[in-house]
């Protein structure tokens, strides 16, 4: 069978207390399906409208026509904007795989057979309580299509206002006035995409003991040329710290091969020479890992075009977002990172340590217009799909 596409509505109470995390990764583990897009939404009233009319069926039985009306209710009234006019945030994630509406589905779980075993999404995170045969409190936790056909026309609206609706949505959260409010990003790698798994939801759920609020999500595959561009800073200094374990291991390997001693100006002078070819080895590596190509094995015409290596970019809105994250994310070097930190809990190397983050305001703002962030590429993906 074909791979399908689902999709998965994070709601926004789900958003706003801090639940993102563990739906994806119950998402993701569960259902083995690959995530391949996401956005995040802050929906008008004609979107509203659309996608709430969409999920009622005129051919349902009538008692699954009864949850659709309560899916249709809840939409038209917590998707809205609040007594202030600020829309609320909705986060949606596409996935990719044989049966994925079905798959997804499954994990997600059926509101009206709700557990207390954590069994599915819902049974965890969502709640309907029932008194004297009518609903008194509903909240689904994420939303989901019932059924393929659901889905395609669901995603089409998605497609639709992904531009007028959704995006990167700094101005969704009101702070008060006076506060240092910054924006950053955060960059989970590809090393937690090897297979579908729990990892990136762990990360994410890790940063939300920040307090910061998600403003921006994009399903990211870095180009050669992209990666060259965001690590370009380190390439100075990877080539100035290998200078000296460089010029050590060379003399060392010269004097055993050779048998003859060399003095420390010789061994400076192989450091000058060797670190800086050293220091940029390791540096395509860093690329290579991000990008899946080296820049020197990768031809000119295939600079600009995506790579193979997927990563997850996150947009995080907050008080000190910068150095919150950066809090979390523990040091490069996951061997000396604090117990309960990201790269201590989901890292392994210097390079492979599961999540990059901005060190400045300023930097965040470079590093998101190299990947991009504001690029739409939810609507090609699924207008591709519907055609």
């Amino acid at each position: 069978m074909a791979d399908e596409l689902s999709y998965v509505l994070v709601t926004p109470y789900s958003l706003r207390k801090s639940r993102t995390g563990g739906i994806v990764g119950r998402l993701l583990s569960r259902s083995g399906l690959e995530l391949v897009s996401g956005r995040l939404f802050a929906p008008g009233e004609e979107f509203i409208k659309e996608f709430a009319e969409a999920t009622v069926s005129e051919t349902d039985s009538a008692r699954h026509r009864q949850t659709q009306e309560l899916i249709r209710d809840y939409i038209l009234k917590k998707l809205a904007a609040d007594e202030h006019g600020v829309r609320q945030r909705a986060l949606l994630l596409v996935l990719r795989g044989e049966d994925a509406v079905i798959k997804t589905r499954s994990v997600v779980g059926h509101i009206m057979q709700e557990r207390t075993s954590g069994e599915t999404i819902r049974d965890t995170y969502g709640d309907c309580q029932v008194e004297d045969g009518k609903v008194v409190y509903f909240e689904p936790g994420v939303l989901a299509a019932p059924d393929a056909s659901s889905a395609r026309r669901h995603l089409e609206i998605f497609a639709k206002y992904s531009d007028a609706d959704g995006g990167i949505l700094v101005d969704s959260v009101p702070f008060p006035a006076g506060e240092n409010v910054e924006t950053t990003l955060v960059l989970i790698k590809p090393d937690n995409f090897r297979f579908p798994n729990a990892r990136p939801g762990g990360v994410i759920d890790l940063f939300s003991r920040t307090g910061l609020y998600i403003v921006g999500f994009k399903v990211h595959y870095m180009s050669v040329a992209q990666a060259e561009k965001f690590y370009g800073p380190v390439l100075d200094v990877l080539q100035d710290k290998f200078r000296e374990p460089s010029a050590k291991r060379a003399r060392l390997a010269i004097e055993e091969e050779f048998g003859f001693p060399l003095d420390e100006k010789t061994e400076n002078e192989l450091g000058e020479l060797i670190g800086p070819i050293a220091g940029r080895s390791h540096w395509e590596t860093i690329v290579q890992f991000m990008a899946g190509t080296r820049p020197a094995n990768c031809p000119e015409a295939r600079r600009d075009q995506p790579g193979s290596e997927k990563c997850v970019a996150l947009i995080y809105q907050g008080v000190d977002a910068v150095r919150k994250i950066r809090e979390v994310l523990g040091p490069t070097d996951p061997s000396k990172a604090p117990s309960g930190t990201i790269r201590r809990e989901f890292g392994q190397t210097v390079m492979i340590n599961a999540a990059h983050a901005s060190d400045s305001a300023e930097n965040a703002r470079r590093e998101m217009d190299i990947i991009q962030i504001n690029e739409n590429n939810l609507k090609p993906l699924i207008d591709s799909y519907l055609s």
